[in-house]
């Protein structure tokens, strides 16, 4: 019998996109008038013009293949196709070209309450949902307790399921995909809908899943998850396959792809100071110098500022910062040279100022970075604005391979070593 249990070649997905033509405002008097000699027109052109048509290749061209008891994360930005491509395999939609191969029975969660009916209950849910997915009455009836003990809706597993919150629907949605034992589970980004302590039971049963010699194809943007859980992953990219390696390497592509060229201007910014000198860039690196907007909490980083300066200037005693800035404008930390000692002077009229942070500290989210610069104890640039963003999404800040969730804790992650003394 082959290993390969997922086999894609050459996969396409088209979608038509009709562009209706914007209708020009029009009075209710002309309306009327238009409406009357329409009745003597043989043939009333369109206010708007007939519609324009364009082909959208959601997929195109990818071929990939998974081999029994392997976890293959797919990742990419929004719109790369990732969620196309579960739904051709979970066979929700047909490809418009190429041809997928399936070795086993499949479990799909793609979407929230996917294969329930909102008039019934949990409990009769559990067994619509598990005959969906080709399981029989007495499988059905033999994984039920361990189903809703997962889910933990016990209290409500005679409720109608249009009264469940969307937690608690994936939570019911994925204890009947995981517990009735399919030979590839295909697992959408929908686990981020539930609190942190069921993703980790998720991400936990998948890795039981997996061990026991079952496949498991899971889209996410979790790259901790992905990086702890799968054996490898592919990269989508406008709808093709830009890589497929192991789960770090991957990774790394996908952020750098979230650079969006990663480099700032600060043409026309406003700003404070006597302008001896000046920024005129910035952009974030990774620890291998790839510029980048993305990183994940715990990378080393690099900030770099492009900057200009008289020649007035050259030889002075600089000394350069920054403030990091959360969701609200509020300042979370601030770093100057000369706060670690580190004295700057400028040798040309056009350089730029590195600062490197080992083990990024942040935990998910979205930062800004607003830089100044001082001459001789005085002012010379302070752009008034943010230069630029740092999106952080969740990495192995610790070193430990679990998941930190640290969002909603605080920004900052802190290291510590944990004992017990008598």
């Amino acid at each position: 019998m082959s290993d390969i249990v997922i086999r894609v070649a050459h996969l396409g997905k088209c979608y038509r996109i009709r562009h209706q033509r914007p209708e020009p405002y029009v009075a209710l008097r002309d309306a009327v008038a238009d409406r009357v000699r329409s009745l003597w027109r043989r043939s009333p052109d369109a206010a708007g013009g007939p519609p324009s048509v364009e082909d959208f290749w959601a997929l195109n061209d990818v071929s990939f293949e998974v081999r029994r008891g392997e976890v293959v994360g797919v990742i990419g930005r929004n719109g790369a196709g990732k969620s196309t491509l579960l739904k051709v395999l979970s066979r929700i939609t047909e490809p418009t070209r190429g041809r997928v191969e399936l070795d086993g029975n499949v479990a799909s969660l793609l979407e929230v309450g996917t294969g329930f009916h909102p008039e019934l209950t949990g409990r009769e849910n559990i067994f619509l949902n598990g005959a969906i997915l080709g399981m029989s009455r007495v499988e059905i009836r033999r994984k039920f307790d361990e189903i809703v003990a997962f889910a933990e809706i016990d209290r409500f597993l005679d409720t109608p399921v249009k009264r469940y919150s969307s937690g608690m629907y994936v939570r019911l949605a994925f204890a009947v995909a995981a517990h009735l034992e399919p030979e590839i589970l295909i697992v959408d980004e929908v686990l981020a809908v539930g609190d942190a302590q069921f993703q980790k039971k998720c991400l936990g049963k998948m890795g039981d899943v997996a061990k026991a010699g079952r496949t498991v194809l899971f889209v996410s943007h979790n790259m901790a998850a992905v990086a702890s859980l799968c054996t490898r992953a592919l990269v989508l990219r406008a709808g093709a396959v830009e890589l497929d390696d192991r789960p770090e390497v991957a990774i790394r592509t996908y952020l750098n792809d979230m650079s969006d060229a990663g480099r700032t201007t600060l043409e026309g910014v406003p700003r404070k100071g006597t302008g001896r000198a000046r920024f005129t860039g910035f952009h974030l690196e990774d620890d291998r110098g790839v510029i980048t907007t993305s990183i994940q909490s715990g990378d080393d980083v690099r900030l770099v500022f492009d900057f200009e300066c008289e020649e007035g200037s050259i030889g002075r005693p600089f000394d350069v910062g920054f403030g990091i800035h959360g969701a609200y404008d509020e300042c979370l930390f601030v770093l100057y040279a000369s706060y670690v000692g580190t004295p700057l002077t400028v040798s040309q009229t056009r350089g730029r100022f590195v600062c490197r942070i080992p083990r990024f500290p942040l935990s998910p989210g979205t930062y800004s970075v607003v830089p100044r610069i001082e001459i001789n104890a005085v002012e010379a640039d302070f752009p008034q604005v943010p230069v630029g963003t740092i999106e952080v999404v969740d990495g192995d800040f610790f070193g430990s391979k679990v998941r930190t969730n640290a969002r909603g804790a605080g920004p900052f992650l802190v290291d510590g070593a944990w004992s017990v003394e008598s």
